[in-house]
């Protein structure tokens, strides 16, 4: 098996590939404009894989920069989250400050996040190490299978066997080698696949522990100490051969892995390369001091602030260090203004990016150029019926011309107004698409005016409807 210093080597080298022009070319393909954002975003990237190659009395001192994205509802903030969890190899989570209430408060913890973002490294770990074994894992995986097959397969509790047993003891005839190795034959040419063989597995159940709310890190700790004092119990299934094969060999890899090596570099992921996204921040920013639910809101910047100072949170895989860890906050802050959080959690975000409001032009942009583009998804979504949908440039262009108005005239949600005009635009061919099988539909604008013009120009039923 790969050493640690390997596969942190090959994630190190993944890094060192995540230059901040080919981070923009990637987010690109999704998100549409706010440039100084991908930008802030690339940047903070590549200073993580800097500091990893500087001395390590240096390398301690090194902050990261945390980012504070500050913008309109549906302008990007979390789509550019969302994507570079999928681009980066390293620890990363998405989580809503809305969640979580200060400490006496029913609630999530704030602590929770870097538990969660541990969690997410053990899981990336173990999935390497799994696949690094797999080969091992499968051989003796199907000689467990030949064994069962055979039915010499001698389990710890008495099971009625397809074959006489002489008097108590559990002694069964040895089977030739020739028949085992063509056996074996057989089942690598997946000549056995649709066989079924009844197989013993080890049930994964985890003891139920009930807490009170706001006591889920403690539930799961709880029930992760129970799951060792109770192993799982052995219990049979029938299933296909192939489908044995799965089970068997998952079970021969997590016998090879040792979970304290996992829980050791999942740790060190976790400080060094770990990224925390925190999505509405202006929520728990304070309006007024002493109205509604200030006194928590504030308690829990109080709470978030150690983490992004740099504390040490307790986990079931050890303590964790978050004085390295990258947060990434994003609000609307259209209720309220970043100056409105507290001056210490203020300063701990230094780098401050603003995503503009989209228009018509990024509309347009938006419906056609990244890789998911509602038109794409949409003329994908009716070709499955045999229906084929045509979009002229002019139907797009007045797609978006009425999504900036409605976005004008009743409350900005940016991008996500398409999805509620395009959806209203195709309601009709959606619902008769299986009686409309073999036509072609052409989107232009003569059909968006037929469709969206008068609803639009009402502003009173646009604010319902649209």
């Amino acid at each position: 098996m790969e050493s640690r210093e390997k596969r942190l080597s090959q994630l190190e080298k993944y890094l060192e590939t995540l230059t901040p022009k080919r981070v923009i070319e990637e987010l690109n393909r999704y998100v549409i404009g706010q440039e100084e954002a991908k930008k802030a975003v690339a940047i903070a990237l590549r200073n993580r894989w800097r500091r990893q190659k500087l001395p390590g009395d240096l390398r301690n001192e090194v902050a990261p920069k945390n980012i504070m994205m500050i913008g309109p509802t549906g302008s990007g903030k979390t789509e550019i989250a969302r994507r570079l969890a999928q681009l980066i190899k390293a620890p990363f989570v998405k989580v809503e400050a809305t969640k979580y209430t200060e400490v006496g408060y029913v609630g999530r913890d704030v602590e929770s996040m870097v538990r969660d973002l541990v969690e997410e490294a053990y899981r990336m770990v173990k999935k390497e190490m799994v696949a690094q074994v797999k080969e091992r894992a499968r051989g003796f995986a199907e000689e467990r299978l030949v064994d069962y097959l055979l039915g010499n397969h001698s389990p710890e509790i008495s099971l009625p066997f397809p074959f006489p047993l002489g008097g108590k003891e559990k002694t069964q005839p040895q089977i030739p080698k020739y028949k085992r190795e063509e056996l074996l034959e057989k089942l690598r040419r997946g000549e056995l696949d649709n066989e079924i063989v009844e197989i013993e597995i080890t049930a994964k159940g985890i003891p139920m522990v009930m807490t009170p709310p706001g006591m889920e890190d403690f539930q799961n700790q709880l029930g992760e100490i129970l799951k060792g004092l109770f192993p799982g119990s052995k219990k049979r299934r029938k299933v296909k051969v192939k489908e044995a094969l799965e089970i068997l060999t998952q079970e021969e890899a997590e016998k090879l892995l040792d979970p304290n090596e996992i829980a050791g570099e999942a740790i060190y992921r976790a400080e060094n390369f770990g990224i925390i996204f925190i999505d509405e921040i202006d929520k728990i920013a304070i309006k007024q001091h002493g109205v509604g639910g200030g006194v928590s809101r504030e308690g829990v910047q109080r709470d978030l602030l150690p983490l992004v100072e740099g504390t040490t949170v307790s986990t079931k895989y050890g303590p964790v260090k978050t004085d390295h860890i990258l947060f990434i906050a994003a609000g609307a802050f259209h209720l309220a203004k970043p100056s409105d959080l507290i001056p210490e959690l203020q300063g701990r975000f230094p780098i401050r990016v603003e995503l503009k409001p989209l228009t018509k032009r990024e509309f347009i942009r938006i419906l056609t150029e990244p890789k998911n583009a509602l038109t794409r998804q949409y003329r994908e979504l009716l070709k499955t019926e045999g229906v084929y949908l045509e979009f002229t440039d002019d139907g797009i262009e007045r797609i978006a011309h009425y999504a900036e108005i409605l976005n004008e005239k009743t409350e900005n949600i940016g991008a996500r107004r398409l999805h509620t005009v395009m959806e209203k635009l195709l309601e009709d061919i959606l619902f008769s698409a299986p009686e409309m099988k073999g036509q072609t539909i052409i989107v232009d604008a003569k059909f968006v005016d037929a469709k969206l013009g008068d609803l639009v120009e009402d502003t009173e039923l646009a604010k319902y409807i649209l």
